[in-house]
């Protein structure tokens, strides 16, 4: 098998069916159209799934050979969307007033459909079992931990998971891949502070949240200076406040939301408490009521050693060693990856689609994002080459030509 050409024999297909996704987009758990795209290709593709969590879909792909026959690898993509208006000139710009293809979830989607078509039609290659995962609502409450309430790391059970992420930081033709933390965890918060409404020009006659608000946001932010180990990152926003009618008003109510996130488990409990007391105890002090919710949401995302490793000798053949680089810092962002990490060893990376030339340079969730698409054909050739590694001893079968030369 001649893995580099197996995908450049695909590359339009991959590159159509990417602007597919992206001029098709659907949010969270209303990706029905996006669902049934991906369970028609892979019924044209003769592979058999399953549904889970609404709108998700787990491919299964059953190697031909005895050897390795009990081992299962499961690699997943994310499907949704966001809630943004596209700003983009170019032939494939959504179709979907107000819905986005912002983060590269198109992306994500098509690279999955291309490793299914290329390793199921090389199923002698390898024994065990490949499941594709198609993970919807990533953007939101994450799909990945309802996918798992419905089984489907069982049946058979996955060993090792393996999930990607186009990266506009990174120029095509490099990865980025991290031992240890990835991901921070993430835990949303809600404030609400009550007070004695009354006029501004008597506030002595009232109980002012506004006042009462101010102050726990101020100290709050002491958490992380103060009582956080130094050498930890730990971040608290609050992003938004509302209260108040009038300027001549002083309010009954003031809402505050924002959210926790922490790298490690210590510091998640220390400053969930924290927040907990510091907002309660500022509101006792100032004649106030308060009541706080603080949602125990995404977790951190932690690779597995050993499958950082898988996963980087497989890019190494792909694209040489140079050009796997080591992430050095962990987001402070949530990954719903996170949720098959904290079940299985898994390795989460990511793929580089930055292009200059091209003008492959904005951001994700902004309305001008977008990748570089020959981004695409590296991720299917990484994902094949781990999968082929760890289900097949037929290593020197597979052309390892660096991508590129």
């Amino acid at each position: 098998m001649d893995l580099k050409n197996e995908v450049i024999s695909i590359k339009d297909e991959i590159i159509k069916l990417r602007r597919n996704f992206h001029m098709n987009p659907e949010l969270g758990f209303e990706e029905y159209e996006t669902s049934k795209f991906i369970k028609e290709y892979l019924d044209k593709e003769g592979i058999s799934y399953e549904s889970y969590a609404k709108t998700g879909v787990c491919g299964i792909i059953r190697g031909d050979l005895e050897e390795k026959k009990d081992r299962v690898i499961g690699l997943r993509s994310d499907i949704d969307a966001l809630p943004i208006e596209e700003n983009n000139k170019c032939e494939y710009i959504s179709t979907v007033k107000g819905k986005m293809h912002a983060c590269g979830h198109d992306g994500h989607a098509a690279i999955l459909l291309g490793v299914a078509k290329i390793l199921n039609r090389n199923r002698e290659l390898f024994g065990g079992t490949i499941k594709l995962i198609f993970e919807p609502a990533e953007e939101t409450i994450g799909g990945a931990r309802y996918m798992i309430e419905e089984g489907v790391l069982t049946d058979p059970n996955v060993d090792i998971m393996c999930g990607l992420h186009l990266d506009e930081n990174i120029n095509c033709g490099q990865v980025e891949v991290k031992f240890g933390a990835v991901n921070a965890a993430s835990n949303p918060f809600k404030v609400e502070v009550m007070g004695v409404g009354g006029h501004g020009a008597y506030p002595s006659s009232a109980i002012d949240p506004i006042v009462i608000s101010s102050n726990i946001i101020n100290a709050l932010q002491n958490i992380v200076s103060r009582e956080v180990n130094p050498l930890n990152s730990a971040v608290i926003t609050v992003g938004s406040i509302h209260g108040g009618t009038g300027a001549n008003i002083i309010p009954e109510k003031v809402t505050l939301t924002g959210i926790i996130r922490t790298l490690n488990s210590e510091d998640r409990q220390l400053v969930t408490k924290r927040v907990d007391e510091i907002a309660k105890g500022i509101g006792l002090t100032l004649r106030g009521k308060v009541k706080i919710e603080i949602e125990e949401s995404y977790p951190m995302l932690i690779n597995d050693k050993n499958s950082v490793n898988k996963l980087r000798n497989a890019a190494i053949k792909v694209i040489g060693e140079e050009n796997v680089l080591e992430q050095e810092y962990p987001h402070m962002g949530v990954e719903s990856f996170a949720y098959f990490a904290n079940e299985i060893p898994s390795v989460f990376y990511f793929l580089g689609c930055k292009n200059e030339e091209k003008g492959i340079i904005h951001p994700a969730h902004s309305s001008l994002f977008d990748i570089d698409e020959d981004a695409l054909m590296i991720g299917v050739a990484i994902q094949c080459q781990m999968v082929l590694d760890y289900l097949t001893n037929w290593r020197n079968n597979i052309n390892l030509i660096r991508w590129g030369k």
